[in-house]
């Protein structure tokens, strides 16, 4: 698929900025220039495809020590701490 590119310029983008971000959404790039040049590009950004590994998560998870207080007490301390 070949992608479509719009040039504008820094004025026209930032009273047009929510209109490119759909246009970038749309799967266009936005190239945004200053007299005439070309100074920035805006392309979508990829999500990675990886899983999480839930089973390093929880074999980290299980190598914690227990905490020594609850978070509500913890949150607390450090609040007094800084008062």
């Amino acid at each position: 698929m070949e992608q479509v590119m719009t040039r504008i310029s820094v004025v026209k983008a930032k009273a047009n900025f929510s209109r490119l971000l759909a246009e970038v959404e749309a799967g266009r790039e936005v190239v945004i220039t200053r007299r005439g040049a070309a100074v920035a590009k805006i392309s979508s950004v990829v999500a990675t495809k990886t899983p999480l590994n839930l089973k390093s998560i929880a074999e980290f998870r299980a190598g914690l020590a227990p905490a020594k207080s609850s978070a509500a007490d913890l949150v607390r301390r450090l609040r007094d701490e800084r008062y």
